[in-house]
């Protein structure tokens, strides 16, 4: 399988939004602020109810129990990575451009080797 890069999130994200839901400009960066921000909240909660397995009594089926809610929190990331982009296109900004000029900013600040080597 290969590996997603953002330019082909945002290719088909966008069309596949005006396809079915509504054109990207229709919501108002707020909109898609918000909607982000729900995933986040759903992925957080079900961060909150992994945490609550370190203290289960031991005879539940913690492990597929972990793994359950690990898949969900997965899936509620990748949401909030579909919305992030959708936000970010909204706005007329490459999210790749960005992510990579940002995590190289503070490995430099920090005094780091890792930096993201984009190929132009």
């Amino acid at each position: 399988m290969n590996k997603l890069s953002f330019e082909q999130l945002r290719e088909v994200n966008v069309k596949r939004c005006e396809d079915v839901f509504h054109p990207v400009d229709s919501w108002s960066p707020t909109d898609w602020a918000t909607a982000m921000a729900g995933e986040c909240g759903e992925a957080c909660n079900e961060i909150k109810k992994l945490r609550r397995l370190d203290g289960a009594d031991q005879e539940l089926d913690t492990e597929y129990e972990r793994k359950r809610l690990i898949y969900n929190t997965a899936n509620e990331l990748a949401d909030l990575v579909i919305y992030a982009d959708l936000l970010a296109a909204r706005l007329g900004v490459d999210l790749g451009y960005f992510v990579t000029n940002k995590f190289n900013e503070v490995s430099k600040k920090r005094g780091s080797s890792y930096t993201l080597d984009v190929m132009p």
